[in-house]
């Protein structure tokens, strides 16, 4: 298996890290079965400059229609996304935000999959955030899905 860390049409998976809008135009239309990507949640990390709420969406929707044009008929985009804090500690789930932003490229949501994990930051006015939400898209309704190689072996629970 051939990793590269930039598009390379003979790789079989490229990782990259940088602007994602760099990539995305060396990639040919309709080409990517799948993109799987993690944009920046607007929290003022150090690779971003905070944006009113507004400004950030249409930023990622221009991305999301740079996405959505590379994947092929049946493929797939898994987008994650966190919650952006917004004011005094509100919370904004990103991926209630974003789904309008796919549909209206004609893509249909196929699940809500939720990441749970155990660090992170410490709230103290609300409970830590623990999990992100990934979004599955596909383009098309004949699309790949292969459940048994997922499958988690069910374990039996005595109580």
């Amino acid at each position: 298996m051939e990793i590269t860390s930039r598009y390379s049409p003979e790789a079989d998976v490229s990782f990259y890290r940088g602007d994602c809008r760099r990539l995305l135009k060396q990639i040919p239309p309709e080409s990517a079965r799948l993109l799987v990507t993690s944009p920046p949640y607007n929290l003022g990390k150090p690779y971003e400059r905070p944006k009113k709420i507004k400004a950030y969406l249409r930023q990622q929707a221009a991305i999301i229609r740079l996405c959505v044009d590379r994947i092929m008929q049946g493929g797939s985009i898994c987008w994650q996304a966190g919650n952006y804090v917004a004011g005094a500690n509100e919370i904004v789930p990103l991926d209630i935000l974003f789904y309008p932003l796919f549909a209206e490229l004609g893509l249909k949501l196929r699940n809500r999959i939720i990441w749970h994990f155990g660090h992170g930051l410490h709230a103290r006015r609300r409970l830590s955030g623990r999990y992100e939400t990934i979004l599955w898209f596909t383009k098309g309704d004949d699309y790949v899905f292969n459940l048994d190689p997922i499958r988690v072996p069910q374990t039996e629970r005595r109580v």
